[in-house]
């Protein structure tokens, strides 16, 4: 933590991590899978710095998490099946479709999350990818974006969506500050800064 900066409420800092924390990949392209009485939580991503990030990040969270290579060279990374996750898969799947819960809210270790796994900084703004097949969850997500002073557009397809894009100089240094600070592992410029 950088010296001189106040705690954010909701930032990283705010809470110890925890399992329930992983709500923030499913707010992003991740999937929960249930088996029994155990889910397992996965999310593809395609730079080998968001798999260690995300790896680092899980296991500080006590669980089990391995990365596989996928057929189109992208990095599975996912949690072992377990008890433990076993509530986020029955409250966001409403059968095969993840639906974020009523009350769903994102906070700095949520972002965090989903930032490493799925977020990029471009001359624009900051984009959060989404799901392609989640569109049920996508209106959701975007008024818990709202609701921790992060209102963002949606983008389509078309405009390199879906994704929600943080636009703003203000908004930016919003989201810097509940994300902390950069993962040693993410490249220059990954990040958004203060």
């Amino acid at each position: 933590m950088r010296v001189g900066r106040q705690l954010s409420l909701f930032g990283v800092e705010a809470a110890p991590p925890a399992p329930a924390d992983l709500e923030g990949l499913l707010a992003g392209p991740g999937q929960v899978v249930r088996m029994g009485g155990t889910a397992r939580v996965s999310v593809v991503v395609d730079e080998l710095w968001r798999a260690q990030v995300l790896h680092a990040e899980l296991r500080t969270r006590g669980l089990a998490v391995t990365c596989v290579s996928t057929v189109e060279e992208h990095i599975g990374v996912r949690t072992a099946y377990t008890t433990v996750l076993a509530p986020l898969g029955v409250a966001w799947l409403r059968g095969a479709v993840k639906v974020p819960p009523r009350g769903f809210g994102l906070d700095g270790r949520r972002l965090r999350l989903w930032a490493a796994a799925a977020g990029s900084l471009d001359g624009l703004g900051f984009t959060f990818a989404l799901g392609p097949n989640d569109e049920p969850a996508w209106p959701a997500v975007g008024a818990a974006l709202a609701a921790v002073g992060l209102p963002a557009t949606l983008l389509s397809a078309r405009a390199g969506g879906p994704g929600y894009r943080i636009t703003g100089r203000r908004r930016i240094a919003r989201l810097a500050e509940l994300l902390g600070d950069p993962p040693a592992a993410a490249p220059e410029g990954a990040w958004p800064a203060v």
